[in-house]
């Protein structure tokens, strides 16, 4: 039998995942219309850091959906049946690929990614894609019916809370209270989420810190493949009570599982709402703090992991792409970086803690373990070497964002590097 007609006959979208990609020989990532992973081919391991993120925290980043509607393949997708070749974003870990839609009933189920790497699909190919692209959409829908059955009752509502899947919030509540499922007046949502495959086993420990933890807070858990999403319960008369208990939860597993093996998690707690409506964006606004976690790869404790604080890191990956596009450098942090190199200084991480400490001499001497009199020294020099205005706040904003960059994306800095040497 033809590996079309295996596809065509398969009833499991995982196992007409892995047929097609083992027929065109490239990694396969099926992804839903909101451009969550639905499926990934197991036998192929040579995925792009794209990909990799996206099989990690069940979402394709935000910052590449972005990229892909401000070059319109989105709206093409909508349009046209036939696969679309997309270049690659190298700034940003995407490798050229080829993406077709999924459609069933005349609806876009869900997209089809395929890795293409050095060997491009040819012609037959892309036919083979546009014959076996209905079934697949097919599959996705009945994957997302069969895993609905599944699950019980409650936790199909959570779901479709989540995902803002019902109608009136008014008959949503009834149905609740036929489930005997007791919806917070007062909530936040909490992702938990591993850094790698590997330690996904910590999620079954986590979810037993969870079933302790909610003897006396309650809370609502639904796990994934890669994480555990928390429905954090507060008091209604008890404003940003939720985010308290999430707090204390965090800690409450920190000292569990303890320091090293903690960040080993990327945890993000969207803002605290009051209306059912609004916990999708709570949940979204967790999964986004993750993927600005995932997107900079922060030291532990230097990012913050409360949507509500997250502050310019969500601007990060904007300006990463904008600066990276234009081949833009900061003049200062380049003088700088010069002068460390040359005399080995410690000039930019002396800025980076003065400009975190919003220009508090003795907490900024004490975090660098430096006399206040050096310190002072080291802010003549940065001023004799470069334009900065520490009277300016604009500047003072900008240079942190900078560094910021800097000192957390890996390929960033070896730009600036790289402009050093040229």
């Amino acid at each position: 039998m033809e590996v079309k007609d295996r596809i065509l006959q398969a009833e499991d979208i995982h196992k007409a995942t892995e047929l097609l990609s083992s027929k065109l020989g490239k990694p396969v990532i099926i992804e839903n219309k909101n451009f969550e992973l639905i499926a990934y081919s197991s036998t192929h391991d040579d995925f792009d850091q794209t990909q990799q993120k996206t099989i990690l925290s069940k979402k394709c980043p935000i910052f590449i959906i972005d990229r892909l509607k401000k070059e319109g393949i989105v709206q093409r997708l909508e349009m046209q049946p036939d696969p679309i070749r997309v270049h690659p974003m190298e700034e940003l870990g995407f490798q050229q690929r080829v993406v077709v839609a999924a459609r069933h009933l005349n609806h876009t189920m869900g997209y089809v990614w395929v890795q293409e790497a050095d060997q491009l699909l040819d012609d037959t190919d892309f036919q083979f894609l546009e014959d076996i692209t209905n079934h697949i959409g097919k599959l996705i829908y009945d994957q997302f019916m069969r895993d609905n059955a599944k699950e019980g009752r409650k936790e199909e509502l959570l779901w479709q809370l989540l995902q803002h899947e019902y109608g009136s919030e008014s008959q949503f509540r009834h149905e609740a209270g036929l489930a005997k499922l007791n919806l917070a007046e007062r909530f936040s949502v909490v992702v938990f989420s591993v850094t790698a495959p590997q330690y996904k086993s910590m999620l079954d420990d986590l979810l037993q810190t969870v079933h302790r933890f909610r003897i006396s807070r309650p809370m609502y858990v639904l796990k994934t493949e890669f994480q555990l999403i928390l429905l954090v319960e507060g008091r209604a008369d008890n404003r940003f009570s939720s985010r308290a208990t999430a707090r204390d939860f965090i800690e409450e597993v920190k000292k569990e599982t303890g320091e090293e093996a903690f960040y080993h998690f990327l945890i993000g707690v969207g803002k605290e709402y009051t209306t059912l409506s609004l916990m999708r964006k709570s949940f979204l606004e967790a999964l986004e703090v993750i993927e600005t976690a995932n997107f900079i790869n922060p030291r532990p404790e230097t990012m913050p992991r409360e949507f509500a604080t997250l502050g310019l890191y969500r601007y990060l990956a904007a300006l990463y792409e904008k600066n990276s596009s234009e081949d833009y450098y900061s003049e200062d942090l380049l003088a700088l970086m010069k002068n460390d190199m040359d005399k080995q200084t410690e000039l930019l991480l002396t800025l980076e803690t003065y400009l975190a400490n919003n220009g508090k001499g003795k907490q900024t001497a004490g975090e660098l373990f430096i006399h206040p009199n050096t310190l002072n020294y080291r802010i003549k020099q940065i001023q004799e070497m470069t334009t900065i205005d520490f009277q300016d706040f604009n500047m003072k904003a900008y240079l942190y964002t900078e560094l910021l960059l800097l000192n957390n994306v890996e390929h960033y800095y070896k730009r600036y590097q790289s402009a050093l040497r040229s």
